[in-house]
């Protein structure tokens, strides 16, 4: 009776997600397989393009350094906000949070006026002599990440946030007493503590920079196209549906990937923490 009662709650979101998520995904992929008289020609011959390796390493390579960034400026900046008095935490995480709430394509206009010849950082080097002429900032791969850490770098911030406040500040105190400085306290203490909120704003970050589209086509232009894009190009401009499902697919398929190494990785710190 009970466990009839746990698949009669559970059922109608799994009907929802057969039906919206998953009938459709199987529509859209299963073509890439049957194409040609090879069952997976459509792959291979994505790997073999020169062009379409190239994007496939721009968007990783882009996803990796945005989620670098992201780490490297949320991690000390959330633990900062989790030691601030409910108030000012409050206030922080408001701060944080007010870029999400303004639309992707305003934000990436607001930092082509930034980024452009005529923009902001320009018109500044230009008035100190530091350049003679425009620098090319707007339509690059810098561009792109730029946008991107502040698309994502919210997100991380708002997840580490929400563990390293469950953390007592008595966790910080007993290492330091123990001879620990505050600096080797923090990595031996609230970093192993915290991974489960790194780990998956990690993932939100990476993810979300592997398939934004907006963001890459306004600060990367054509020029440095990502396979966001690509699946844009593919399926509206040139009407290559198969094309792009093949590209949703690797993406998905990264994105497994990912998460599965973010997991190992979470799990061998732990271990060697333990062992510490």
């Amino acid at each position: 009776m009970k466990r009839s009662s746990t698949w009669m709650m559970l059922a109608p979101g799994l009907i929802i997600l057969l039906v919206c998520l998953a009938l459709p995904l199987v529509t859209v992929l299963a073509p890439t397989f049957t194409e040609g008289d090879a069952p997976f020609r459509s792959y291979v011959q994505f790997f073999q393009d020169e062009y379409y390796r190239k994007i496939l390493f721009r968007t990783l390579r882009i996803a990796v350094i945005t989620t670098a960034i992201c780490m490297a400026g949320g991690i000390p900046t959330a633990y900062f906000i989790s030691r601030c008095g409910k108030k000012w935490r409050g206030l922080l995480l408001a701060a944080s949070i007010f870029p999400m709430m303004t639309n992707s394509v305003i934000r990436s206009f607001a930092w082509i006026n930034i980024l452009g010849s005529n923009g902001m950082i320009n018109r500044f080097l230009m008035a100190l002599n530091v350049v003679e002429k425009p620098m090319k900032l707007l339509y690059t791969d810098f561009a792109i990440i730029i946008g991107s850490v502040y698309l994502f770098l919210p997100l991380m911030i708002v997840t580490v946030t929400g563990v390293m406040e469950n953390i007592d500040d008595d966790m910080m105190e007993a290492a330091q007493s123990l001879g620990a400085g505050r600096l080797e306290a923090f990595m031996k203490v609230i970093f192993p503590m915290s991974l489960p909120g790194i780990i998956v704003g990690g993932i939100l970050v990476f993810t979300g920079t592997l398939t934004a589209y907006t963001t890459p086509q306004l600060l990367g232009g054509n020029s440095n196209m990502v396979l966001a894009t690509l699946i844009y190009q593919r399926a509206m401009s040139v009407g290559d549906w198969n094309g792009a499902s093949v590209v949703a697919l690797i993406m998905i398929v990264i994105t497994l990937a990912v998460i599965r190494i973010f997991n190992a990785l979470a799990a061998r710190l732990d271990r060697r923490g333990g062992n510490q």
